[in-house]
């Protein structure tokens, strides 16, 4: 079996990213996080409308856990990683970071859910999507 992809997604910081002193005020790093693990999926092939299309499915946030470390300001260049964790089920578990050069700015942990389009209920994962790094129990 082979490791799961780590990724990366590099961007900069903007004015409608920060407070009024121009730090990056704390939810839009969860912004950041969310464009990276879409980035993942779209570097993998995979089409989030054309699952929600063709398979009635989508995945959601069901929980996070962040640690601010240092803050992000205007004009930062950023990179944002998504580590795949353990795939099961109806979960997706990510490690993920943000940091400003060798900088940690943001730790976190993601779980998200396959949730059914039509009733928002949790799903199976397809067995398809990663299925080189499944981690079934």
């Amino acid at each position: 079996m082979s490791s799961p992809p780590n990724f990366s997604w590099s961007c900069r910081v903007y004015w409608e990213d920060t407070d009024a002193g121009g730090v990056v005020y704390y939810a839009n790093y969860l912004k950041f996080m969310e464009r990276c693990r879409t980035e993942w999926l779209r570097n993998m092939g995979i089409d989030q409308r054309r699952l929600r299309a063709e398979r009635s499915i989508q995945f959601a946030v069901v929980d996070v856990t962040v640690a601010f470390r240092k803050p992000a300001f205007l004009d930062d260049e950023i990179t944002v990683t998504a580590e795949l964790r353990r795939l099961a089920g109806a979960t997706i578990e990510f490690a993920q970071s943000i940091r400003r050069g060798d900088l940690e700015l943001i730790d976190a942990g993601v779980r998200v859910a396959c949730l059914d389009a039509v009733n928002l209920k949790p799903c199976a994962i397809p067995k398809d999507l990663f299925m080189e790094w499944r981690n079934e129990q």
